[in-house]
């Protein structure tokens, strides 16, 4: 059972040791949120569980939906199946372990996404401007 392979790790591990698998942990966080909600391997199923978050009759049915759509709400429950699995306990051997260690993955995966957005946003800006460039050394050559 991991809850109890968690408590048990715990004991033998140091607090730089839990600080480790914190950052460690919120990359699969942050990559399996990202991916489900963002990139187009999972379009269609995005797509649909967007429509449904404006459609459903029940506020329930919506906002259950609409987890799909959100990289913050959804990493939320990619953390807790995180901890879940792992065992994963941050400074206290037992419950509060494990709700602290599941907000703080939750906390360091939104900064690693973040990043990697801003990242993305950068990358996308400088291709449009070497695009925008080009253009216009092709329009110089053109005209002479």
């Amino acid at each position: 059972m991991p809850w109890n392979v968690g408590t048990m790790a715990l004991r033998t591990m140091s607090e730089k040791q839990q600080m480790l698998w914190l950052f460690v942990l919120a990359a699969p966080v942050a990559c399996v949120a990202w991916t489900v909600t963002h990139e187009e391997v999972f379009s269609e199923v995005h797509d649909y569980c967007l429509k449904k978050s404006n459609s459903c009759r029940t506020l329930a049915a919506r906002k259950f939906f609409y987890l799909f759509t959100c990289e913050y709400c959804f990493s939320h429950y990619v953390a807790a199946a995180v901890v879940w699995m792992t065992g994963y306990r941050l400074l206290v051997p037992d419950w509060r372990g494990a709700v602290l260690g599941w907000f703080t993955l939750v906390w360091i995966a939104n900064v690693y996404m973040s990043l990697f957005g801003r990242l993305r946003l950068d990358i996308k800006r400088e291709r449009v401007e070497i695009k925008a460039e080009e253009k216009e050394v092709e329009l110089k050559f053109k005209r002479r």
